[in-house]
């Protein structure tokens, strides 16, 4: 298997993983929405995951960025520098006191990061199947 395939392989398990960990804010701000769930319980459960998924998916990009996979890297730049924003600004955490205030801002921030993982993960399957056909 070449260092390409296995740089891709790597970016679909955690192209999966980050799949997985915005659909439970997707699905976790819902039960907000519709009252199964307390703001200060919503926050508790979310805020421990803000900080490993925007350094998970900065480590991703690093990894594109020194095995020189050029497009990936830049697919992925623009998101890590806006999360690298909101943790420079402080706004990175979600707080319970002015969750319904911003609850549109968080929930469409989530749909956006959920869409633009999937096509991340789709992307990142089909170069390892091209790097995997290629090497046979």
């Amino acid at each position: 298997m070449s260092a390409e395939a296995m740089v891709f392989l790597f970016g679909v398990i955690v192209g999966a993983a980050l799949l997985f960990v915005k659909v439970f804010f997707v699905i976790l701000i819902s039960d907000l929405e519709v009252d199964y769930i307390n703001p200060i319980e919503l926050c508790n459960k979310l805020n421990q995951f803000v900080l490993p998924e925007m350094f998970v998916h900065a480590f991703l990009s690093f990894i594109f960025l020194i095995s020189g996979q050029w497009i990936a890297t830049a697919w992925n730049l623009p998101l890590v520098a806006y999360n690298a924003n909101k943790v420079m600004n402080g706004k990175h955490m979600f707080d319970a006191t002015e969750i319904f205030r911003t609850l549109g801002q968080h929930k469409k921030e989530c749909f956006i990061k959920l869409g633009f993982y999937l096509l991340s993960f789709f992307y990142y399957l089909y170069r390892m199947i091209l790097a995997l056909v290629n090497d046979s």
